[in-house]
């Protein structure tokens, strides 16, 4: 493939570089905009809630009204690796290995190759993120900041999360329930400290009992989406405590996704009523709506001619349930998720270059 030396070489730079989502990610979008000469670069600049510095890019170069690319900077912790999750080596099979390889530097790079040798006379429009993995902050300050994007005016927007190139026109989107008990720290045989995470277990067993209704009512199941029903996981926070210690601070984070034709205000209704039973502090996070553009829409049907295949709708969440305001979105792009968010994450270099006239054909009907 033509494309692939150039994504290679991209790829494997923007893997080298850290940017795990609760470090800064502005080497990686400097790295990127030394890649966009003749394009009008608009860097917005922020801080997540720990204060970390970190930037997104939009980028532009031609007439407004074509179809825009996305991808996200960031990538999941380093959890388990044993090698080194910044080598971006590749082998002699031509499989590019490491942290974020495939969710989605890989993607990302050809996003940008892509825009980058599209010809000039045709609208070329790149809007890149962070913070995807966490909070989607990045992609929410596009859709609400841009002044690039709103005169890009795109008309349709291609998230190229990993999908082994099969369109996606729909997802699920999710509600972050951060639940906190307070307990008081002492030596655990003294007898004189108060464990935190006792206040967790009847929380606990009644978000048993919901995550259970969740998967068996058929009422709360939606069948076009596999699996139909919404994912409700914990995850249990002692904050470094060690065993001898009675745990001042307890957290609980649950992730619930849904999808566009299910009503959260029940399951939110529940959450917030068995916290305020067990006496713990709640916190709410929601991100955008979920994201369905209709099957009959004209960039779907463009997106489905392009590549010969149906669009179908996934269970996970992108930044299309942010940039949707921005303009209708879909989801494809190269690789797939079997690597992904493990500790031997890797993307095939040709899928990455075959890639990129798939997006070119998109961007220039």
């Amino acid at each position: 493939m033509p494309h692939t030396d150039a994504v290679a070489r991209l790829a494997a730079d923007l893997v080298r570089l850290d940017s795990r989502s609760f470090v800064s990610n502005l080497a990686v979008a400097d790295r990127i905009a030394a890649e966009l000469a003749g394009f009008e670069l608009e860097r917005l600049d922020y801080a997540d809630a720990a204060g970390v510095p970190k930037q997104v890019i939009v980028a532009h170069r031609g007439p407004s009204g074509g179809v825009a690319l996305s991808g996200h900077m960031d990538t999941v912790p380093d959890t388990g690796w044993t090698t080194d999750p910044f080598s971006g080596a590749i082998d002699g099979k031509g499989v590019l290995h490491g942290l974020g390889a495939a969710d989605m530097k890989g993607p990302l790079a050809a996003c940008i190759i892509a825009a980058r040798t599209l010809p000039a006379h045709l609208p070329a429009t790149l809007l890149i993120t962070t913070d995807e993995e966490t909070t989607k902050q990045g992609a929410r300050l596009i859709a609400d900041k841009s002044a690039l994007a709103r005169r890009a005016a795109p008309r349709g927007i291609l998230v190229a999360e990993p999908t082994g190139m099969l369109p996606v026109r729909g997802h699920r989107s999710n509600i972050d329930f951060i639940a906190e008990a307070e307990g008081v720290q002492a030596h655990s045989s003294l007898g004189i400290g108060r464990n935190a995470n006792w206040a967790l277990v009847p929380f606990l067993a009644e978000m048993q009992a919901l995550a259970e209704r969740l998967r068996t009512d058929v009422t709360l199941h939606d069948t076009a989406y596999d699996p139909p029903f919404s994912d409700f996981n914990p995850v249990i926070d002692n904050h470094g405590a060690a065993v001898n210690v009675t745990v001042p601070r307890a957290t609980i984070r649950i992730k619930f996704r849904y999808s566009r034709r299910i009503d959260p205000a029940p399951v939110v209704a529940a959450v917030e009523a068995a916290a305020a039973r067990a006496g713990l502090g709640l916190r709410i996070l929601r991100q955008g709506l979920p994201p369905e553009t209709p099957a009959d829409h004209p960039f779907i049907r463009a997106i489905e001619a392009a590549t010969g295949h149906p669009a179908e709708t996934r269970p996970f969440g992108t930044d299309a349930s942010e940039l949707q305001e921005v303009a209708p979105c879909a989801i494809l792009g190269p690789e797939v998720m079997d690597t992904a968010h493990s500790p031997v994450e890797r993307a095939r270099l040709a899928l990455l270059g075959a890639a990129v006239p798939v997006f070119q054909r998109i961007m220039g009907v």
